[in-house]
């Protein structure tokens, strides 16, 4: 049995992204990982970074962004299969380069694959995430934030990125295009197993300058440069995190792999850490009183059980 890891990315030390980070975190546990690597801007040295970690299991696919024709972020998932299809392993696993997972998770992901190889109904596994927010001492558990995705899968034709690539989906046929990648009609959701096992998110943890210059390259991606000009042309240059202590204190530990990258945080002086919203007109989703009592009976009612929780997935196993 033969795992691969896979992900894309482009621009990622120019938009504060722990690429190099993601990978070595998933690396040992793999025989090979694969990196769409899109045609960044000419300072951009991602490439660079990532080969910094002298692996001979990386392997880089070289690809060409296709905005026009893959917008509203559907590019996210096409550079995805781009990443997929060039994998050999049996089984793969998906890391994005904003998130990372613990190496003490490691062995327990592949029990879960070694078990259920045989068990041909399980398409993929399901992770826990938490979503770190402004520092990496802060995390956001809110109802506005997903709490489990699919991040392990079999190497099946039919199975794609979805949407703007959060998780993945079941085709019965598919032809490339960003209507594809939006579709329900002739797709349904993976039978996943459910493991005890979480992935970090750090796609919130940019110093304030840098988060807003990634919110304006997603915009690009999903309205296009015109649009996106229009929507940020009265917003600050720098994205307001809010209060920390509306969210919750992370007192776990980080992967190993996160450590230099962790040590670069310089920008705590620019967060608040208490007190009121500066700007009242504009708060986040997890501020506003609907999310703040759905997160409160959530967490102190129903366990963390997310109501009505977006499930792109059926669970059919738990492993223990």
């Amino acid at each position: 049995m033969r795992i691969s890891g896979f992900t894309f990315v482009k621009n990622a030390t120019k938009l504060y992204i722990p690429a190099k980070q993601a990978i070595a975190s998933v690396l040992p546990l793999v025989d090979e990982f694969v990196v769409a690597l899109g045609n960044g801007d000419d300072d951009d040295t991602t490439r660079e970074e990532i080969e910094s970690l002298n692996d001979s299991k990386i392997k880089f696919v070289d690809t060409v962004w296709d905005l026009e024709n893959y917008s509203k972020n559907t590019i996210f998932a096409q550079q995805t299969d781009v990443a997929k299809q060039a994998c050999t392993g049996d089984w793969l696993f998906y890391i994005q380069c904003d998130e990372a997972i613990n190496e003490d998770y490691l062995t327990l992901v592949k029990q879960a694959i070694e078990k259920y190889d045989a068990d041909k109904e399980v398409e993929g596994l399901l992770f826990g995430f938490k979503h770190f927010w402004g520092d990496y001492g802060h995390y956001n558990q809110s109802h506005a934030f997903y709490p489990r995705e699919i991040r392990v899968i079999r190497n099946l034709p039919q199975i794609h990125s979805w949407r703007d690539a959060q998780s993945f989906r079941y085709y019965e046929t598919f032809e490339p295009s960003m209507d594809e990648y939006l579709r329900k009609e002739g797709t349904r959701k993976l039978n996943v197993a459910e493991i005890p096992a979480e992935v970090f998110h750090y796609g919130w943890v940019r110093p304030p300058g840098m988060m807003r210059k990634k919110q304006r390259s997603n915009s690009n991606s999903y309205h296009g440069k015109k649009n996106t000009e229009k929507i940020f042309e009265k917003s600050s240059q720098s994205f307001d995190y809010g209060p920390l202590n509306k969210v919750s204190k992370f007192k776990g530990t980080h992967p190993k792999s996160m450590a230099d990258w962790i040590s670069k945080h310089d920008w705590q002086n620019e967060l608040q850490q208490s007190g009121t919203r500066k700007n009242l007109k504009n708060p986040d989703p997890h501020e506003r009183f609907k999310y703040r009592a759905l997160t409160w009976v959530e967490t102190n009612l129903l366990n963390g059980r997310q109501i009505g929780e977006f499930k792109n997935f059926t669970i059919i196993r738990k492993f223990k």
